[in-house]
């Protein structure tokens, strides 16, 4: 009997023991088998994929041995006045590249133009941007911003730079022939060729010094009175702004002409106007000057053309002398 009990004590305490092994390590129970709620997750790192900041990335670019792969220079940003010039300098890269040449360009020819040497030259007031390009590796630039600042003395009045009567220009102002005006002179006069016409230049820029003399001259010649309605004033003349050309004929027969005719109907087309027409004595202070153009690019001048109004009449001013 007493062996039965001990047997029976003995059973019962393995199967309480048992019992409570399970409930500490049981199969309902999940405090081993974490949740995906529970799981930290971390994100692959990606850094080194990351393409890498490229703040001066237009400067450089893969290039085949032997060419530009990168254009330095000596400053990115250009302050100028108009008539006056700035040139960076440039310094393509490697050493070894075996074309050097530089292509400049101006987005904006009416504010400031670049030759193909890198001078800058302020054209009106306002801002741009001039680009240099290697020639040897088309994808290789490097851009300048350049801001125009009107000198004092200059005055524009929707952009445009405005002398006459009563607009005059500083004794020192000394631009020479402005290079886009030309180009579009020189394309215009082109342009006349393939019609039969045949343009030149009778005077374009005139210094003070110049412009002086000449004033002077017919003054002596024809009286200060009557002289002022043909001739400016030194400082009050268009000549001096490098924007103006005489062409062919100083006669006003010359608008009865093949020339004159071509020139009074098509030279908006390449950004001049007739600066005196014919009878507005009265608002341009001049008389009748049918080779007189001016240039203020091809959009104004097309403009000022289809209003049939003077530049004066055009931007509602004056032109006086004082005395």
């Amino acid at each position: 009997m007493k062996k039965f009990i001990s047997a029976f004590l003995a059973l019962l305490f393995v199967l309480t023991a048992f019992s409570a092994c399970r409930k500490k390590n049981g199969g309902d129970d999940t405090s081993e088998n974490t949740t995906d709620s529970e799981i930290e997750t971390t994100a692959p790192d990606t850094t080194a994929d990351t393409e890498p900041d490229t703040t001066e990335a237009d400067t450089t670019a893969v290039a085949k041995p032997g060419q530009v792969s990168e254009i330095k220079l000596d400053k990115y940003s250009v302050n100028v006045s108009v008539g006056t010039k700035d040139m960076p300098m440039v310094t393509m890269l490697p050493e070894s590249a075996e074309n050097k040449a530089e292509i400049w360009e101006s987005d904006n020819t009416s504010v400031a133009t670049v030759d193909k040497y890198g001078n800058i030259t302020g054209v009106s007031e306002g801002k741009c941007t001039v680009t240099v390009t290697s020639a040897d590796n088309k994808n290789v630039s490097a851009k300048v911003a350049v801001t125009v600042s009107a000198p004092v003395g200059l005055t524009y009045i929707q952009g445009i730079l405005v002398v006459n009567k009563t607009y005059s220009l500083p004794s020192d102002y000394n631009p020479g022939v402005d290079s886009t005006a030309k180009a579009a002179l020189d394309e215009m006069t082109a342009a006349a060729a393939k019609d039969g016409v045949s343009l030149w230049i009778v005077s374009g820029f005139r210094s003070y010094t110049k412009q002086t003399s000449l004033y002077n001259n017919y003054v002596a010649r024809d009286g200060k009175a009557e002289a002022d309605r043909y001739s400016a004033r030194p400082g009050y003349s268009e000549h001096q702004t490098g924007l103006a050309f005489d062409l062919n004929s100083l006669d006003q027969s010359f608008g009865q002409t093949k020339e004159g005719k071509w020139i009074a109907a098509n030279s908006w087309k390449y950004g001049f106007i007739l600066r005196y027409p014919q009878d507005k004595e009265t608002q341009t202070g001049y008389m009748y000057e049918p080779w007189h153009v001016r240039y203020l690019g091809k959009d104004v001048a097309k403009k000022v053309y289809d209003s049939g109004l003077c530049l004066e009449e055009y931007l509602n001013i004056t032109s006086v002398y004082a005395n």
